[in-house]
Parts: C-alpha cells; sequence; structure tokens
C-alpha cells in the first residue's frame, strides 16, 4: 500500500510540474481551428450572394430569415473570430458565436446525414444513406476504372463520398466549448498578458 501512495505522490510532482505547460493545450486549439474558421468565413464571403441565397431559401437551402443579415453575422464571426483565436484575444467571448455557429451547422445542415462526414459502410456509425453511399461508390470505381485512367485519379488519394455529417462540427464545438471553459491558455494568449497585468491574475502565475 505504502508502494501505491509512493507512486501517487510522485505522480502528482510530475503533475505539478507541468502545470507551466497548461497554456500549450489551449494554444493548439486555437491554431488548430483559427485557419478553419477563417476559410470558412472566407469561403462565404466570396460567395455572398450564394451564402445569403441559401441562408434564406426555404427549399433547397436553410430556410432563415434575414438571409443576407444572417449571412453577414457568419461570415463576420467566423473571419474575426478565426483571427483573434491566432493570438488569444478575446477567447472566451470570440468562442460563443462560433460555438453558436457550429452548433447550428450540426443541427440544421449535417444532422440529419448522421455522424460521418466521409461515407465509410464498415463504421459501426453507419446509418442507411451511409450503406447506400457505398453502393454508388462501387459503381462510381467501376466506372473510373473502365473508362478513366484510374491509378492517376486516385494516385493523391482514395475516391469517397463525403456523407456531410455532423462529425466535424462536433469535434468542433467541442473544441470551443474547451476554450470557453479554459481560456486562451496561460503564457500563450494575449488574453493571459492583459489581466496579468491588469492585476486580475496572481503575480505567480
Amino acid at each position: 500500500m505504502s508502494f501505491l501512495v509512493e507512486q501517487y505522490r510522485h505522480i502528482q510532482a510530475v503533475g505539478q510540474r507541468l502545470q507551466y505547460l497548461d497554456g500549450l493545450p489551449p494554444l493548439l486549439l486555437r491554431l488548430y481551428l483559427a485557419p478553419i474558421m477563417m476559410q470558412a468565413g472566407w469561403n462565404k464571403l466570396s460567395h455572398f450572394s450564394d451564402t445569403a441565397a441559401w441562408f434564406g431559401n426555404p427549399d433547397w437551402g436553410l430556410g432563415l430569415p434575414f438571409p443576407e443579415l444572417m449571412a453577414a453575422l457568419a461570415t463576420g464571426t467566423e473571419l474575426i473570430g478565426g483571427a483573434l483565436l491566432v493570438v488569444g484575444l478575446a477567447t472566451r467571448w470570440v468562442s460563443i458565436p462560433l460555438l453558436f455557429t457550429m452548433l447550428v451547422a450540426a443541427l440544421s445542415v449535417h444532422w440529419e446525414n448522421g455522424w460521418l462526414a466521409i461515407a465509410d459502410g464498415s463504421s459501426w456509425l453507419a446509418n442507411d444513406r451511409v450503406l447506400e453511399a457505398g453502393e454508388r461508390l462501387s459503381r462510381a470505381k467501376d466506372i473510373l476504372q473502365e473508362y478513366g485512367n484510374y491509378d492517376w485519379l486516385t494516385g493523391r488519394g482514395s475516391v469517397v463520398i463525403l456523407n456531410n455529417g455532423i462529425e466535424f462540427a462536433a469535434t468542433y464545438a467541442l473544441m470551443l466549448l474547451v476554450l470557453i471553459t479554459n481560456g486562451g491558455g496561460r503564457y500563450t494568449s494575449i488574453d493571459y498578458w492583459i489581466a496579468r497585468f491588469a492585476g486580475v491574475l496572481p503575480a505567480k502565475r
């Protein structure tokens, strides 16, 4: 029993030393999410009229009210929010609308497609849509092998079918939730240094 207690104390001591690196995970999360959000915002901005039409159309879009305003808010949130994530400024505040955007996307766009982003019939998460996609993929490969240069076409990766499930949106939402609860990171964010010099944090932190 004493051996286990001693090992526990040793692990705790190591953990205490590692606390000075606790700003690294939030930094990595921010740097991972920032380009994704900024690219999504840039795509919306580059095709703003199409984005607004998709936001507003009830037949083949989201059917949202005030589509131009909604598209502008989503675009600004992703572009500005992504830029702020890079430097860790207003991390908690900007992660809230980004999280909201991801939840709206997951529930209104991706939910009916299930979990998987890429159709994989071998996954235990595969639904009927994914299993049907497997048949389509098999037929597409047969056509490409018969009429196309299949080796060249697949030289940079396998042919897949996008299922467009909630997998990515849910993952990004969880990452943003971590940033909301933990902040931008000690030593690695502007938020930390503002709080430090403003006297909000104790000097030893």
